[in-house]
């Protein structure tokens, strides 16, 4: 295993198409919920604790061996929002793109053989540390990490928020964010015995209809 090979996963500047996307903050700003380094705080420790923590299950699963067609299936049960799944599923196609010419693995490319389309994002992220010889741990902290920064980058765009507070704002959740992967990775763990059922099913409403909301705009800066 090579802990380089994470660093290089969980760069913000891996070409994995996160940059275009807010999490949802794009459509909180505007709505008022999102203010100032607070309200950050508050929106970033509601979506770890939903959408974070079913992705990180669904690739420390991935990551762990388990199937990724029901995993994705599992995801898209997951995910009641149509602009939510075509997005993590945009999402998953860049990321697969990239882990392919990262990491070359024969899974990757049945990956890409059984979802033309892509498939969910944290499904493609568990291959991905796989192929890159990482651990289901490792998978688990890129997909909760990835459910924080992303909003916390967007709403520096979007309100012009100093960059010290958003990232004083993660910093602060780092210790919810250890506790999260570690329930994370257990659940990964029992899918291959026990099937996707025993993952996590944490829902975040509010973002759900945020995103439908935030798809049928003009013009926005973010895709999600």
């Amino acid at each position: 295993m090579s802990r380089a090979a994470l660093l290089v996963l969980a760069d913000g500047r891996f070409p994995a198409g996160g940059h275009a996307h807010s999490g949802g903050a794009e459509e909180a700003v505007k709505a008022g919920r999102i203010t100032g380094a607070v309200d950050l705080a508050d929106f970033c420790r509601g979506r770890l604790h939903t959408a974070g923590l079913v992705a990180a299950a669904l690739a420390a699963a991935a990551a762990a061996g388990a199937d990724p067609g029901e995993l994705d299936a599992a995801a898209d049960a997951r995910t009641p929002s149509p602009a939510l799944r075509a997005a993590a599923r945009r999402l998953g196609r860049q990321l697969l793109r990239a882990a392919r010419a990262t990491w070359p693995d024969a899974g990757l490319d049945a990956l890409a053989g059984k979802f033309p389309k892509g498939a969910h994002q944290p499904v493609v992220l568990g291959l991905t540390a796989r192929a890159a010889g990482l651990e289901p741990r490792d998978a688990a902290y890129c997909a909760a990490y990835e459910s924080v920064s992303g909003p916390a980058s967007a709403v520096v765009r979007l309100l012009s928020l100093d960059p010290l507070e958003a990232t004083a704002v993660l910093a602060r959740m780092a210790a919810e964010v250890d506790a999260l992967v570690d329930r994370a990775v257990v659940a990964g763990a029992a899918v291959p015995g026990e099937g996707v059922e025993v993952l996590p099913a944490a829902s975040a409403p509010l973002l759900e209809i945020g995103a439908e909301a935030h798809a049928g705009w003009d013009a926005r800066l973010f895709a999600s």
